[in-house]
């Protein structure tokens, strides 16, 4: 799957990696001291073959008095130049690397922030393990751009054109043909690597599906086993392992070709115009030495150009890279907080009041299909409304929308009179807590685990919400008690306990709107009348729905809503609408006789 944006097809390479650019502008200070090391050490490399030049026609030439002082002079040059290449090139080194490293980790932290704030509909049609592809290895391949292809850039550019200003005062005939021969050489060059670029896409796109893959699996292994298709989705992951590779080697292989290319070509253009040096020499029209340094000065170029043609490849991949990650943060959340949201009143003790009117929702993956329709609701502050129907009469949906995971096509629902979408999307979600159905335990202790519905909450108050919910005892009777890993999911744990857990997350965020969906499904029948007990206790004083399949939880509600096909077609209590003979009536008559 790949995300689908407004951005121009076949944007060049440089315009991609310009989105880089507000990542890399807080370090302009980094930047200029790589800079200024960059610039000694292009000073020094480019020094070094003007001294072997006044080595060889002075050193060696000089008179037999003179001759041990001038060569001793020299070497001494040499080796001063020496060190002050190694100093600058281990501060560019130091100072490029830093930068790499910095500006990945702000690129990731962005990427992610980014993403956790997108709704449900981004996740309806994006791969878990793509973003995660995304975060990882897109962002290494950025890292190698700004942490060495850029400085490696920089710094053979400034070999380039010192060694060509170098070489035109040793020789203007000889590096006039190098320069002519160079030029007929790059443009196939270019034009070739842009074909790399268009791989390099292909080939983080391919690794993005093959991970996608990987993730969804492993999130469902026990299915996986329990139906037996190991082997099955081991090949389907080979599979598209395999399509990774074949599209790897399709760049990999446009590479070589480019670097056969560019070493044969340019290289072979350099010993020509030696050739014609030689003879120079030869005749008396260029000294040894300066033969010398024109060598020294085209051995620099022409690595120059070669580490630069190395240096577009990466460059490519990095674009390839930088544009899915830009697709990536160019993606705006449909569900965001208003300019200038309603700050609510203060609370009563009592819970909030809700109210929802003529609500119509589609789902954009399923747009042809009402998840909701003309659905109207009042519940007062402090009542308990349980709401119950089939599956896929929309109980989850409602929850998703007073949550504003999604807003109506139409309609509105206002909490305490106010409209959820004039709200702070921070300010609606803390006043509501919720127990989903499907239970979600994150990779860490007991304590931090409880303590997620209310993060500045003390030990105590965990272990009292722990409590009221029933998950205390089981809980000291893990290995480390409060501070025992729960495993990735929760797999530590059995289905009632991680319910529980969750119970304890709800409780212990104390919201005036609590929604329950399922919570005592995955309980035993002593646990779930213990925990039903706990969460009466817990409704009182707040607002309270109630989504249950089993009618026995939610007889003592004030009031229970029936829904089909997203609408309410029952309201009512127990008695009353099992005396109606409806669709309450047959769903109870099916659960109580059996």
């Amino acid at each position: 799957m790949t995300i689908k944006t407004d951005r121009p097809a076949g944007k060049s390479g440089i315009k991609t990696l310009a989105g880089l650019l507000p990542f890399l502008a807080p370090y302009k200070r980094q930047f200029i001291l790589a800079g200024l090391a960059l610039l000694v050490a292009a000073s020094a490399t480019l020094a070094i073959p003007y001294g072997f030049r006044q080595l060889i026609d002075l050193g060696f030439t000089a008179a037999d008095s003179d001759h041990a002082s001038h060569v001793n002079l020299y070497f001494l040059g040499l080796f001063g130049v020496a060190c002050v290449l190694a100093i600058s090139t281990a501060a560019r080194f130091f100072m490029v690397s830093w930068l790499g490293e910095r500006v990945t980790a702000d690129i990731r932290s962005a990427v992610y922030s980014h993403v956790v704030q997108q709704s449900p509909q981004f996740f309806e049609t994006t791969q878990s393990g793509e973003v995660l592809s995304r975060l990882t290895t897109d962002t290494t391949l950025i890292q190698t751009l700004v942490g060495t292809s850029i400085s490696m850039a920089l710094r053979n550019v400034l070999l380039l054109i010192g060694g060509l200003l170098m070489m035109f005062i040793t020789s203007i005939k000889l590096t006039s043909i190098i320069i002519v021969m160079l030029l007929a050489v790059i443009l196939p060059i270019v034009t070739f690597a842009r074909r790399v670029r268009k791989l390099s896409r292909a080939s983080q796109d391919r690794i993005a599906d093959a991970s996608g893959l990987a993730g969804e699996i492993l999130n469902a292994v026990t299915i996986v086993q329990a139906y037996t298709h190991e082997k099955i989705e081991a090949l389907r992951f080979g599979r598209a392992v395999e399509q990774a590779f074949d599209t790897a080697i399709s760049r990999i292989r446009a590479r070589s070709i480019l670097t056969v290319m560019a070493i044969l070509m340019i290289f072979g253009s350099i010993v020509f115009v030696l050739w014609l040096g030689a003879h120079a020499v030869m005749e008396g029209r260029m000294s040894s030495g300066e033969l010398g340094q024109f060598i020294l000065y085209a051995a620099i170029v022409s690595g120059a150009v070669g580490a630069i043609s190395e240096v577009i490849g990466d460059a490519q991949r990095a674009a390839g890279a930088s544009e899915r990650l830009m697709e990536l943060l160019s993606e705006r959340s449909p569900i965001s907080s208003p300019a200038h949201p309603i700050a609510p009143a203060a609370r009563a003790a009592r819970g909030a009041s809700l109210h929802i009117e003529n609500l119509h929702f589609r789902y954009p993956s399923r747009p042809d299909t009402a998840a909701l329709s003309a659905l109207s609701l009042n519940v007062a502050p402090g009542e308990t409304v349980a709401i119950v129907g089939p599956s896929g009469a929309g109980k989850t949906t409602l929850f998703q929308m007073l949550l504003r995971f999604y807003d109506p096509q139409e309609g509105n629902i206002t909490l305490d009179g106010i409209d959820i979408r004039q709200l702070d999307l921070h300010v609606l979600r803390k006043a509501i807590g919720i127990v989903p159905q499907d239970t979600v335990i994150f990779s860490a202790n007991a304590m931090e685990n409880i303590r997620y519905g209310k993060p500045d909450a003390t030990d105590e108050e965990v272990m009292a919400a722990a409590t009221l919910a029933v998950a205390h005892e089981f809980i000291e009777r893990l290995p480390e008690g409060y501070q025992s890993f729960l495993g990735e999911r929760g797999v530590r744990l059995s289905g009632g306990q991680r319910q529980r857990i969750a119970v304890a997350r709800a409780l212990l965020k104390n919201p005036p709107l609590l929604l329950l969906d399922e919570a005592t499904s995955a309980l035993d029948a002593e646990s779930e009348r213990l925990v039903q007990r706990a969460l009466e206790a817990a409704m009182t004083g707040r607002t309270t729905l109630v989504i249950a399949h089993r009618l026995a939880t939610v007889q003592r509600a004030d009031r229970i809503i029936v829904m089909d096909q997203g609408k309410i077609v029952e309201s009512g209590n127990h008695a009353s609408l099992v005396a109606q003979g409806g669709l309450y009536a047959s769903l109870a008559a099916l659960q109580f006789s059996h």
